[in-house]
């Protein structure tokens, strides 16, 4: 339940991605309406792999650190750090495939009991405090055993996630 949880927060929030996608550089911050902040950590190396940490922090509480490799333009997801805990996902969970993304677009990756299907809806005029943008709309559908939830982010390449609706209909807006 927690890897769910924890991937859940990944795929609606800011998952930071290579190349094409976004900022990926230690310190870049993201700032979210419903109190959550990202930022981006120092490259570091876990069990042989290169991947850079994304803090996801509540109240100026880091609450879990997505593990993120950048390989071929794609962004895999290759752990959680929660507290002193590392969840390890081999095969690693695909949050982006190559870029570019285009209308359409499928893909899906799996590790373990988690399965991630994710495809590009279409593009998407939005007004928000971080400013206009014209986001390309994710439908991500993360099942965990039995259960699936789904998601939808409106992304902008160059930039990341601004705006995404948590499995449970709550719209959260990128401020900064």
């Amino acid at each position: 339940m927690k890897r769910g949880l924890v991937l859940a927060l990944l795929l609606c929030g800011a998952a930071l991605s290579a190349g094409n996608y976004f900022p990926n550089t230690p310190s870049t911050t993201w700032r979210y309406s419903n109190g959550e902040t990202q930022q981006v950590g120092q490259p570091t190396t876990i069990k042989g792999v290169n991947v850079i940490p994304t803090a996801h922090q509540v109240s100026g509480r880091t609450v879990s650190e997505d593990l993120l490799e950048y390989r071929g333009g794609g962004v895999y997801l290759r752990g959680v750090r929660i507290g002193t805990q590392v969840i390890w996902y081999n095969p690693p969970l695909t949050v982006y495939p190559s870029s570019p993304l285009s209308l359409g677009q499928r893909w899906e990756s799996s590790s373990g009991q988690i399965k991630l299907s994710s495809r590009v809806m279409g593009n998407e005029p939005l007004s928000l405090p971080a400013g206009n943008f014209n986001a390309l709309l994710i439908r991500s559908d993360v099942s965990s055993g039995p259960s699936t939830s789904t998601q939808y982010s409106y992304f902008v390449p160059g930039l990341g996630v601004v705006r995404y609706q948590a499995a449970g209909g709550q719209v959260v807006d990128l401020l900064k």
